[in-house]
């Protein structure tokens, strides 16, 4: 279908990045961040629209509710997970077409809440002037890997960091991401208030205003990790909009995310009945 877009409804979180299909032994799977997200601030019952470029014969029907302004492209951006004893090797196959801010239908620039989440730098980094009044959520893994020849995927430096996250009002993102590396925490922490490191089922630690706090997920059997760390953030923002408590969010999110990997890819998308259990978790006793 072929939206208007000079007659787009206005919208309440924006997700901007990549769509992928991504190769799994199963065969072609949705996924991306912009996937995983969207869905998590749909079930927090907000007004949802991706800004992304993939295939025409993608088929995004498992985005159902989700306004999709998707710019062509050849190709969908397409990974490959690879597992193995010592850890994840990753590969690029395709990569779509990139995304700036000529892209953004102009109903969308007062939209509340923006997550910039690109995948492989498919982001123009000066997209983050493009909302001067919203609250920017980043989701950096896309900037900080890199690939070679034959598509391999490693980590990378971020020569943006300090540009986008100054203009940004926080930032998720995996010590994975980061290749292990905790000076790289040390120096993203100077460029914005609110930092947080997800670690798996370890949890999160979050960074405000120089204080650091962990937090810690509920017990459960992990099934598959895929998104829950696009899931935290969504939520986290989400949160972070709605009550302007880093500390709360996080809580929040924590609980979504730890949800979300005892199912498979997609489907850990939290429903909204665990979003109503999530917040009467976190939410004061009375």
């Amino acid at each position: 279908m072929t939206l208007n877009l000079s007659r787009l409804e206005p919208i309440d979180y924006l997700v901007i990045g990549h769509i992928t299909q991504d190769m799994t032994p199963e065969g072609y799977q949705l996924g991306g961040t912009a996937s995983f997200s969207s869905l998590t601030a749909l079930s927090m019952e907000l007004r949802v629209g991706v800004l992304t470029s993939c295939s025409p014969e993608a088929d995004l029907g498992a985005l159902d509710g989700i306004t999709v302004v998707r710019h062509a492209s050849d190709q969908c951006t397409t990974f490959e997970n690879l597992y193995f004893p010592e850890g994840r090797i990753q590969y690029l196959h395709h990569l779509a077409t990139p995304l700036d801010a000529s892209m953004i239908p102009t109903t969308w620039l007062n939209t509340p809440i923006v997550q910039l989440a690109p995948i492989a730098q498919e982001v123009d980094p000066k997209i983050v002037r493009a909302f001067p009044n919203s609250l920017i959520g980043v989701t950096p893994q896309g900037w900080l890997r890199e690939w070679d020849q034959e598509g391999r995927v490693r980590p990378c430096d971020w020569l943006e960091s300090q540009f986008v996250l100054e203009q940004s009002t926080a930032a998720v993102l995996s010590i994975e991401d980061l290749g292990g590396d905790e000076s790289r925490v040390d120096d993203l922490v100077t460029s914005i208030r609110i930092l947080v490191i997800t670690e798996g089922n370890a949890g999160a630690r979050l960074y405000w205003n120089g204080d650091l706090r962990r937090f810690r997920p509920p017990s459960v059997v992990e099934v598959d990790p895929i998104g829950a760390g696009d899931i935290f953030a969504a939520a986290f923002f989400a949160r972070l909009h709605a009550t302007k408590d880093p500390w709360e969010a996080a809580r929040f999110a924590t609980q979504l995310a730890a949800r979300s990997v005892t199912r498979r890819r997609l489907d850990g998308v939290p429903t909204p009945e665990e979003v109503q259990a999530a917040l009467l978790e976190v939410l004061p006793k009375v």
